[in-house]
Parts: C-alpha cells; structure tokens; sequence
C-alpha cells in the first residue's frame, strides 16, 4: 500500500499497508472541523484530484478516509445509510461530501471509509478523546449538552479496512463506526472515572446533536465485524483501551504518570 500522509490515519493505514500493494491510501488533509481556514479545504481538494488522477492512470485502487460524524449525518431524518443522499450540517461535513463525489466521478477505483471517531495510541491532542484528557487532567472541562460522538478503536478500524480490501471491495461507500453514537457526557464519565478525576464541569447549551449512523453495509461486506463488540457499550471498551495505552507510554517513556493514570 501506498500511503499519502504521515499523521494519525496515514499510521493506523500503515498496520495494514504490506498485504495491500496495489491500494494507494490518502491519509491527509483535513481532520477537523474546528476553525478550518478555506485554504486548508483547498488544498485537500487538490491533493484528492492529483491522487485519484494517478490512481485512475495506474490502475490502483483509492482508499479515502471520510467521516461518518454528525457534520454528514446530522440533519433531521437521516438515517446514516451510505446510500441515500445526505444533507451535510457543517462545512467539514459538506467538504468530505464533495471529496467523495470528487472521487467518484474521477474514473479511478475507491474504496470511501466513513469513519467515526478513530481513537488510539499517539492520536494528535486536538482530537476528541486526548483533548477530553487533557480537559479532565486540568481540573476544569467544557461539556457541550447534547453533543453525541461515535467513538471506534483505531486497531478495528485496521482491522475492518483489510477485511474489506480483502473481500475486493471496490466502488463502496462504507461506515467503520460502532454504530451508536452516544452523548458526551457518558465518554466523559468513562474517562473520569478511568483516571480518579472529577474536574469541574462548565455546561454548554447547543442544539441536539444526535445522529444516526448504520452498519448493515458493512455487516454485509464483514459479517465478522460482529466480534468486534460494537453496540452501546462499545466506547467504554475503546476509552480503557486508549487510557491503557498512553499509561504504558508514559511508563515506557520513564514521564511521571499523572494522577489516576493507571
């Protein structure tokens, strides 16, 4: 496999790159919604032109990362089946949406994951779950009410991608999430009580942010992908096992373990 990019996906990609050479993954681009400069939009777009441009001259399949968050399955009704049309309700969201026409419409070979939200060891500290840490440990977190995310483990992420290039999957639009998004507060929760703090928490009003999100697709594709535990339970499987990681870093690394890393 060929990977484009060097961050937190292009490694989660790299777990599975030798039993894929003629896959060319885009790993980069944007990777949040959150005070994106236009620029950076652009400058994903003309990455995804020249990447899919060279895919479709080489005859190599395209994987791309997309994303299965509120920002494309948030509008009202939407039931988080990759067949029907979306209505995105964020820029990021309509963004990823034109990318994957963008794809589609190039001639070359792809493969779209939607993902949820990926988590897993040496994950950059803006995103969701090192940012909650990092909130928890200062003593002080920012909950936005009826906020809902997604989480999924970056080693089933792994795994499911290389069952799904191995099944020959091609010209598919598939989500890799666990299918039950859940509010906040509960990961939060999770992620207190796994490292014995109980920061001060200042509440947010915002409107509902829950979404739907189906699996029968990738049921269909992976029938296995059923060991994988996914259901409403599943976060706190993936909190633990983030948790436990970075306490082994630190460990490894000889850094003193802030409180309740263990």
């Amino acid at each position: 496999m060929d990977i484009v990019g060097n961050g937190f996906l292009a490694a989660v990609m790299d777990r599975i790159g030798s039993s894929h050479p003629g896959v060319t993954a885009l790993a980069a681009g944007v990777s949040t919604g959150v005070q994106v400069p236009e620029s950076d939009y652009e400058r994903e777009a003309d990455l995804v032109r020249t990447v899919a441009d060279h895919c479709r001259r080489k005859g190599r399949l395209l994987l791309y990362p997309s994303t299965a968050s509120a920002g494309i399955y948030g509008a009202p009704g939407c039931t988080g089946r990759e067949q029907e049309k979306v209505v995105p309700v964020s820029r990021y969201g309509w963004h990823k949406l034109e990318m994957e026409e963008l794809i589609g419409s190039s001639g070359a070979d792809y493969l779209i994951l939607r993902l949820g939200n990926v988590t897993g060891p040496a994950q950059p500290r803006h995103q969701l779950v090192p940012a909650m840490v990092d909130q928890v440990r200062s003593g002080r977190v920012r909950v936005h009410r009826a906020a809902y995310r997604d989480l999924v483990d970056a080693a089933d992420v792994a795994w499911i991608t290389d069952a799904l290039l191995a099944a020959g999957a091609a010209g598919e639009v598939v989500n890799i999430s666990s299918g039950m998004p859940v509010p906040i507060e509960m990961i939060l929760r999770r992620l207190e009580c796994g490292l014995g703090i109980h920061p001060r928490h200042e509440y947010v009003d915002a409107p509902s942010g829950r979404y739907a999100v189906s699996l029968a697709k990738l049921r269909r594709l992976v029938p296995a992908v059923g060991a994988l535990g996914f259901g409403p339970y599943y976060y706190r499987t993936v909190v633990d096992r983030y948790l436990s990681a970075e306490a082994s870093e630190l460990d490894a690394a000889g850094a003193p373990l802030p409180a309740g890393a263990r």
